[in-house]
């Protein structure tokens, strides 16, 4: 899987809200597009965050008006990122070097990161069956 990169197994695109959106509708957007976590953009387009299902759930249990307070209480604000031309097999070694699910493919813009997908634990396993690619190279599996 050495030779498979992060946009040859992903669609481009993704699924994002503001700092400022309220957990209701950070809720409400994941429970539409039936997705597991959302990427927090600027008012430029830039990456902010990344805010999942768990933050939600950790909201929901801490505080009575969750619905009320904003992405920005709850995100992440350090994302694990790789850019466009990484390895599957680098993306997959960050989320178990990091314990998380997903990271998001972002292109560099001088200071700042331009998301433009999220790999997810899920889309690796699904290469892994449906294209019956391997995570070791023989290189490795030698060792």
């Amino acid at each position: 899987m050495k030779t498979v990169t992060v946009t040859g197994a992903k669609r481009f695109g993704i699924t994002f809200c503001r700092p400022e959106a309220s957990m209701r509708e950070v809720a409400a957007k994941m429970t539409e597009e039936d997705i597991s976590c959302l990427v927090v953009e600027d008012e430029e387009g830039y990456l902010a965050g990344i805010i999942s299902r768990t933050d939600v759930l950790r909201a929901a249990l801490t505080q009575e008006d969750w619905r009320q307070t904003t992405c920005a209480d709850w995100m992440t604000k350090t994302v694990i990122t790789v850019p466009p031309d990484a390895l599957l097999h680098d993306a997959a070694e960050l989320m178990l070097r990091h314990n998380i699910h997903r990271v998001v493919v972002a292109e560099p813009v001088g200071e700042r990161l331009r998301p433009l997908a999220v790999i997810s634990s899920g889309d690796i396993v699904y290469h892994l069956h449906q294209r019956g690619l391997q995570l070791l190279t023989s290189e490795e599996n030698n060792q």
